[in-house]
């Protein structure tokens, strides 16, 4: 009796079937690589703000401190966005008709606070306190970067699970670098 298929219908079915697997463990893979990407987690990537700000000038040429401005880093769970009279105890008196300030003299003498845009926004289910890190010694630039090199904000990290447990296992400054805190790397620690 002779064969239903031809002899070669066994490769192309093989060369199909093969590369239905590959398609989809392609699918699969593609979005958990992209999201480790710097496009995928918008790290290196300035966010726009309302007004333009040079974290370079400040914090370099100025030598601003990042607790200046930043002032509930210390203590309280967000770090805060400056009220706009910190910017005006300065450009009160500096640069006071510029017009790239406007939108800051604006809100100065109108009380309204400028839209600021998050640069880091951890997921609603993290719990992160700046406070508690600060007060550890955690330095600002082991998750911001090198504010002081920054034009513009941007995510310096991702400040994924990998990124916050390898800190955690091995805190900086910690007098035994091997040892893992693991009061720090229960799930409750931040999923709360």
């Amino acid at each position: 009796m002779p064969a239903l298929f031809p002899r070669w219908s066994n490769t192309a079915l093989g060369v199909v079937l093969g590369g239905a697997v590959l398609a989809t463990g392609t699918l699969l893979a593609a979005p958990l690589i992209y999201i480790r990407t710097p496009y995928g987690n918008a790290r290196a990537m300035p966010v726009e703000q309302p007004v333009e700000f040079d974290h370079r000038h400040h914090v370099r040429d100025n030598g601003i401190q990042c607790l200046y401005c930043h002032d509930g880093a210390e203590s309280e769970q967000h770090a805060g966005i400056p009220e706009t009279s910190v910017c005006m105890g300065c450009h009160g008196q500096v640069w006071t008709g510029s017009r790239l300030l406007a939108p800051v003299r604006a809100s100065y003498f109108d009380d309204q606070s400028i839209a600021w845009r998050r640069v880091y926004d951890l997921p609603d289910f993290v719990y992160f306190h700046h406070g508690v890190h600060v007060q550890h010694g955690i330095a600002c630039a082991r998750c911001h970067g090198a504010v002081e090199e920054m034009a513009r904000p941007h995510r310096a990290v991702s400040l994924n699970m990998d990124f916050c447990l390898d800190c955690h296992r091995n805190p900086p400054g910690m007098p035994d670098p091997g040892r893992a805190l693991t009061s720090l790397t229960t799930c409750t620690a931040c999923h709360r």
